[in-house]
């Protein structure tokens, strides 16, 4: 393996155990016998979470009401799998970790806009 190879893989384990995941190994996926820096969930949630700021650059918000839903989905399935009542997989884990990432981020995404607004609107009443 070449040394900037390696120093990436550094890197992304470093940034997996930065970002507090568990990293199970029978919770993640493998390229060419690597593992993920982070489990299929959070895999999940940072590619929704990309999403959500994708959809912000083309002005596409979701509504608040939608993205707690999306994430009341993670929610549920990791609250089901935690009581032991039903077993995830790692396509669930990153369906609904993605969901939750892009619903969690919309709402961040939203209350940063409404917050702004309020700003905007405080300053015109005030000077």
């Amino acid at each position: 393996m070449s040394k900037l190879r390696q120093s990436l893989v550094l890197i992304l384990d470093w940034l997996g155990e930065a970002s507090g995941c568990h990293r199970m190994k029978d919770r993640s996926f493998f390229y060419k016998g690597y593992q993920f820096p982070v489990c299929a969930r959070c895999t999940g949630v940072f590619f929704g979470q990309l999403t959500a700021i994708l959809l912000l650059v083309f002005k596409k918000l979701l509504s608040i009401p939608l993205s707690l839903i999306m994430l009341s989905i993670m929610g549920t399935d990791w609250c089901l799998q935690e009581l032991g009542i039903k077993e995830s997989n790692n396509i669930r884990r990153l369906i609904t970790g993605f969901l939750g990432g892009l619903g969690l981020f919309s709402i961040y995404i939203n209350i940063f806009k409404y917050i702004l607004k309020l700003v905007k609107n405080w300053r015109l009443l005030h000077f």
